[in-house]
């Protein structure tokens, strides 16, 4: 910690040196309500997610007993790991925007103050991941219900039915990625225009006793 030259703490920002502070570097943003309620549901959905790896490690061990030690094997269960996996993958993607843990390949962004973080995010939310968000899910609803409305299959004989599961999750995790994405935009606009009001954080009463 360094101390500027009105006496108050401030954050070292992270050096070149740091390449994990690179990686794990968070723009401390304020929340408000909707956004708290949106990132609630997000996390819960992507805790819930993560309980699909260990579903698909159950069926990659019973594969491989199946196959090395009873010498049968399954096209169905086979798809059913790639089905979970990618499954479980699509519906964690929220929750990394959530806490802000995606990676991050910018040196410059990490350099700037606060508030020119916030005017970088809020450019990049409307001009870049909100409308490419949206076209995602306009493109790929059509194309989960038409696999619905054909029944499609896979194509191995033995293959997975109701393939448009997969495909109406692909579309299900573009919205949750779009909530997510509308959730970060309420916090931006908290920081730089005070619209919505920001939640107030309550200090710890050690912290207010300390500071009195």
């Amino acid at each position: 910690m360094t101390v500027s030259d009105q006496g108050s703490p401030q954050k070292p920002r992270a050096s070149i040196d740091d390449p994990d502070e690179f990686l794990h570097h968070h723009t401390e943003l304020p929340t408000t309500r909707l956004s708290q309620w949106i990132d609630g549901l997000m996390t819960a959905i992507g805790k819930g997610a993560s309980w699909a790896w260990v579903i698909v490690t159950g069926f990659i061990i019973y594969a491989v007993i199946g196959r090395y030690v009873f010498g049968q094997g399954s096209v169905l269960l086979e798809e059913m790991e790639w089905h979970v996996a990618g499954a479980g993958w699509l519906m964690g993607m929220a929750y990394t925007l959530v806490v802000d843990d995606h990676v991050r390949v910018d040196v410059l962004h990490e350099r700037l103050s606060l508030k020119a973080q916030g005017w970088v995010e809020l450019f990049g939310l409307l001009i870049l991941l909100l409308p490419f968000l949206g076209l995602a899910i306009y493109e790929m609803v059509p194309y989960a219900v038409n696999a619905y409305s054909v029944g499609e299959t896979s194509q191995a004989p033995a293959g997975l039915s109701n393939r448009w599961v997969l495909k109406a999750v692909l579309a299900l995790a573009f919205m949750l990625i779009f909530l997510a994405g509308v959730s970060r935009l309420f916090k931006v606009t908290a920081l730089l225009f005070g619209i919505p009001r920001p939640i107030a954080v309550q200090s710890a009463p050690n912290q207010e006793e300390e500071a009195s």
